[in-house]
Order: structure tokens, then C-alpha cells, then sequence
């Protein structure tokens, strides 16, 4: 008498969940990593679009004068919006105005900081 055998051993089931099991915590570990990066692209976008608005701002104030760079609002100065703090140096060179605006933000390593530069002719 023949008997049939269908399902699975006792060592097929162990391996298929040591299997399942190094996927999943693979899984849950690049989360992780992606959850960061989605949060410092975020902090990077706003103080980007931070710094971008204030550049903008300066050359229309400059560019509102007559003389060009004469307004009281052509300066720098430091400040913190949401957690990224803003430094804006205007350095005089001739008849160029370099402006450097620096954002700096806290990340998961530390701080992290990005500089725009441009020039306004005045």
C-alpha cells in the first residue's frame, strides 16, 4: 500500500521563515535610512528656498533705489525661521555687492550647511 505525501517538511518551513524573516529586517532597515533622507531632502529644500527668497529680496531692494544700493534694507544680518538659521554677509567689491546667504540646518549627523552666492551691480 502506497501513501501519498503533500505539504511541506519541518526544515523547508524553518528555512522559508529564516528566509522571510532576513527580507523583512532588510526591509525595515533600509526604511530607516529612507525616512532620513526623505527629512534632509526636506530641510534642504526649505532652507534652498529659504536662502533663494532672500537673494531675491536684496536685488529688488537694491534695484528699487536711485542710486541703485542705497536702501536702509540692503544689509545682512542673522536669522532663525523653523529651525534653519540664515546668515547673510553683503561684501562691498567696486561697484559690486557679493552677497553670500548661508542656511544651516540640524541633521541626523549633525549640522549641515549650504551657501548661495550671487552679485548685484549697483
Amino acid at each position: 500500500m502506497r501513501q501519498d505525501r503533500s505539504g511541506f517538511t519541518l526544515v523547508e518551513v524553518l528555512v522559508a521563515v529564516m528566509v522571510l524573516t532576513v527580507g523583512v529586517t532588510a526591509l525595515v532597515g533600509s526604511a530607516g535610512v529612507v525616512t532620513r533622507m526623505i527629512g534632509r531632502g526636506q530641510m534642504g529644500t526649505r532652507g534652498a528656498q529659504l536662502a533663494a527668497g532672500r537673494l531675491e529680496q536684496l536685488r529688488m531692494v537694491a534695484n528699487s533705489t536711485s542710486p541703485r544700493c542705497t536702501s536702509g534694507l540692503f544689509v545682512g544680518g542673522t536669522t532663525t525661521t523653523r529651525g534653519i538659521t540664515e546668515k547673510v554677509v553683503i561684501t562691498v567689491s567696486g561697484s559690486l555687492r557679493i552677497i553670500t546667504d548661508s542656511v544651516s540646518y540640524g541633521t541626523v549627523k549633525g549640522t549641515h550647511r549650504d551657501v548661495l552666492t550671487t552679485q548685484v551691480r549697483c
